[in-house]
C-alpha cells in the first residue's frame, strides 16, 4: 500500500512540473502583447504572428487541458490515499483484533490445556489406583494359592515325616528285639554247653548201667538182645501204624470242619482291617461358568476358540441349553483332566484365543502330570513299596483318573495291597511279595486305550519289561484266570481283587443296567431244560435255580451249575463274581389213617 501511494504522488508531481513549464512559455509569449496595451493600431496583422498566437494558445488550452487532468489524477491520488490510509488503519485495526483473539484463543487454549492435563492426571491417578487395588488382588488371590499350596506341601511333608518317624521307631524296637533275641541266644548256648556236658556224663552213666542190665536181662529171660530188639521194634511199628491211622483222620476231618471258617475268619478280618470309604471318587467332567455370556466367548468369532481347544486338547467340548455349565467328553481320562482344568484356567483368566489356548494346555498338562506322579508316590509310600522302575510309577499315576465301575483305580489297588498283605500275614506267607502283586495288578488299565488286548496281559507284558520277579508278572496275568493261576501268590491276588471290588459301595452301576442284567441272568437259567423257577438273590450277586428232581438228577444239576455259570462269564460284564446254585429237591408226602 505504502508504494503505491509513493508512485501517485511521483506522477502527480511530474504533471505539476509540466504544467508550470507550460505557464512559463505562455507568459514569455503574452509578456509582450501587455507591455502595449493601447499601442498603436498596426495596419497589418503578421500572419504568422498569428498563427503563432493560435498554436500557442491552442498550446496553452492544452496545458490547461493537462492541468485539469492533473488536478483531477492528483485528487484521484489523493482520494486512493487517502482510501489507502483509511485500509491501512483498518488493516492495523484488523491486525489488532486479530492479535487480541489470537492472544485470546491462546489463553483459552492454555487454559483447556491445562484443565485436559488435570483430567489426565486425575484419570492416570484413577487409573494407576484401580491397578494398584487388580495388583493388591491379584497377589492376595496369589499369595493365597501359595499360602495353601504351602500347607499341603508342609502337611505332606510331615505325614512323610510321621511315617519315617514311625519306621524308625519300629526298626528301632526290632534292633531292640534282635539284640534281645542274640543275648538270649548266647546265654542259651553257654546252658545248653553246660547240659551237654552233664548229659555226656550221664549218657556215659547209663551206657554203663544199660550194658549191665541188658547182660542182666538175657541171663533171666534166655532171649539175646538182637531177638528181643525185633520183637520189640514190629510191637512198636504196628502200634504206631494204627495211632498215626488214627491221628491221620483226626486231622483230616478237623481240616474239612475248619477250612471254610478259616477261610472266612481270613477274608473278614482282612476286609474290616482295610476300612475303606464306601463310595471311591470319580472323574467330573463337567465345568462350571461363572454366566451363561462365557459361553459365546469359550465358542469365539465363528466358532474358532471351540475348534482351537478341541484341536490342542483331543477333547470334545459339548456346549447346550443346561445353564452355566459346559460337558467335556473324551474317552481317555488324563486327556479329559487336562481338558477341564485348560478350560478352567482358560475361564478364569478371562483371555480366551487360540495361541493361549495353547499356553495354557502346556501348563496344565505339566501340572496333572506332576499330580499323577505325586499320587502314585503317594501310593507307594502308603503301601509300603519303594523299589519300583520310574516308568511303572509314571503309569499308576495315569490310574488316578481312571475308574472301575465308579472305583478310582489307584485307590482299587492300594486297597489290593492291604487286604492281600494281611490275608498273607495271616496264612504266614511273603507279605511283601503278595502285596506287590496285588498293588499291581490292574497296572494295564493305564494302556487299555492304547494298546489292544486284556489289561491283565498288558499289564503283565509291562511287569515283565521292567524287571519284576516271575511271581508278580504271573499273579498279574492270572488275575482274571486268562492265564490258569499256578502260585499261591495269583491266589490270593484274586481274592483281594474279589474283595476290593465286591465290597458293599465300593462300585456303582446304572439302575437300568442293574436291571438288565438280572433279568438277563434269570433268562440263562429259565431257558435250561429242567429248570423250574431262578431266583436272583443278594443284589445279582448269587443265583437259585430250583430244577425238577425227576428231570434232574445230581450228576445233571452239577452240569447244569457249571453251564449257567460259563454262560454268564461269556456274556455278561458285572463287578465281583456271581455263584450259582442249583437247588434239587425230593418231597414224598404219606397219609397215615
Amino acid at each position: 500500500m505504502t508504494a503505491l501511494v509513493m508512485v501517485l504522488v511521483g506522477v502527480v508531481v511530474v504533471l505539476v512540473a509540466l504544467v508550470a513549464v507550460g505557464l512559463a512559455a505562455v507568459m514569455r509569449v503574452v509578456r509582450p502583447l501587455r507591455s502595449d496595451p493601447q499601442g498603436t493600431a498596426q495596419p497589418q496583422v503578421d500572419p504568422g504572428f498569428v498563427a503563432e498566437r493560435d498554436r500557442q494558445e491552442q498550446s496553452l488550452a492544452a496545458l490547461r487541458d493537462a492541468a485539469d487532468e492533473a488536478s483531477s489524477v492528483a485528487e484521484e491520488a489523493r482520494a486512493k490515499a487517502t482510501t489507502a490510509r483509511t485500509e491501512l488503519a483498518a488493516a492495523k485495526a484488523e491486525a489488532n483484533a486479530a492479535r487480541a483473539e489470537a492472544k485470546r484463543v491462546l489463553a483459552a487454549a492454555h487454559t483447556e490445556a491445562d484443565t485436559i492435563l488435570e483430567r489426565a492426571h486425575r484419570q492416570a491417578e484413577q487409573d494407576a489406583e484401580q491397578a494398584r487395588v487388580t495388583a493388591r488382588r491379584t497377589g492376595e488371590r496369589e499369595i493365597a494359592m501359595l499360602t495353601a499350596t504351602t500347607r499341603e506341601q508342609s502337611a505332606d511333608a510331615e505325614r512323610r515325616q510321621q511315617r519315617l518317624d514311625e519306621r524308625e521307631r519300629l526298626l528301632a524296637e526290632e534292633a531292640e528285639r534282635l539284640a534281645e533275641r542274640d543275648r538270649r541266644i548266647s546265654a542259651a548256648e553257654a546252658e545248653l554247653i553246660e547240659r551237654e556236658t552233664g548229659l555226656t556224663t550221664r549218657e556215659n552213666a547209663i551206657v554203663e548201667l544199660e550194658d549191665d542190665r541188658r547182660r542182666e536181662l538175657e541171663r533171666v529171660s534166655g532171649l539175646t538182645a538182637e531177638v528181643a530188639k525185633t520183637e520189640l521194634i514190629d510191637t512198636i511199628e504196628s502200634q504206631a501204624k494204627r495211632e498215626a491211622a488214627l491221628l491221620v483222620r483226626d486231622i483230616e476231618t478237623d481240616a474239612r470242619n475248619t477250612a471254610d471258617q478259616r477261610a472266612r475268619h481270613i477274608v473278614v478280618d482282612a476286609i474290616q482291617r482295610v476300612a475303606s470309604e464306601q463310595t471311591a471318587e470319580s472323574v467330573v467332567s463337567v465345568l462350571h461358568l461363572p454366566t451363561d455370556e462365557m459361553k459365546g466367548r469359550i465358542i469365539g468369532r465363528e466358532g474358532r476358540n471351540i475348534r482351537a481347544f478341541e484341536s490342542v486338547t483331543g477333547v470334545n467340548l459339548i456346549i447346550d441349553d443346561t445353564p452355566e455349565a459346559v460337558l467335556l467328553s473324551c474317552f481317555d481320562p488324563v486327556r479329559r483332566e487336562i481338558g477341564r482344568l485348560t478350560l478352567e484356567k482358560l475361564v478364569l483368566d478371562g483371555r480366551i484365543h487360540p495361541h493361549r489356548i495353547e499356553e495354557v494346555f502346556d501348563l496344565a498338562k505339566h501340572e496333572v502330570e506332576r499330580l499323577c506322579l505325586r499320587a502314585a508316590e503317594d501310593a507307594l509310600v502308603e503301601v509300603g513299596i519303594t523299589d519300583l522302575h520310574p516308568e511303572l510309577i509314571t503309569l499308576l499315576g495315569r490310574l488316578r483318573y481312571r475308574t472301575s465301575y465308579g472305583q478310582n483305580v489307584l485307590k482299587h489297588l492300594v486297597e489290593t495291597a492291604h487286604i492281600a498283605g494281611i490275608m498273607a500275614s495271616e496264612l504266614r506267607l511273603d507279605a511283601p511279595v503278595i502285596k506287590r502283586c496285588a498293588f499291581l495288578h490292574d497296572i494295564g488299565k493305564a494302556l487299555t486305550h492304547e494298546v489292544e488286548g486284556s489289561h491283565a496281559l498288558i499289564g503283565a507284558d509291562l511287569a515283565r519289561k521292567y524287571g519284576e520277579a516271575e511271581e508278580v508278572v504271573h499273579a498279574i496275568e492270572a488275575h482274571h484266570n486268562e492265564v490258569p493261576p499256578q502260585t499261591i501268590e495269583a491266589v490270593l491276588t484274586q481274592a483281594s481283587d474279589a474283595c476290593s471290588g465286591g465290597r458293599p459301595g465300593a462300585r456303582r452301576e446304572s439302575l437300568e443296567a442293574y436291571v438288565k442284567r438280572l433279568e438277563r441272568i434269570e433268562e440263562i437259567a429259565g431257558g435250561k431244560q429242567g429248570v423250574e423257577k431262578v431266583f436272583a438273590m443278594q443284589a445279582g450277586r448269587e443265583i437259585r435255580v430250583m430244577v425238577k428232581p425227576d428231570d434232574v438228577d445230581d450228576i445233571a444239576a452239577a452240569v447244569l451249575a457249571r453251564d449257567v455259570a460259563k454262560q454268564i462269564e461269556e456274556e455278561l460284564t458285572y463287578p465281583g463274581q456271581i455263584r450259582v446254585t442249583v437247588v434239587r429237591e425230593s418231597r414224598v408226602t404219606e397219609i397215615a389213617r
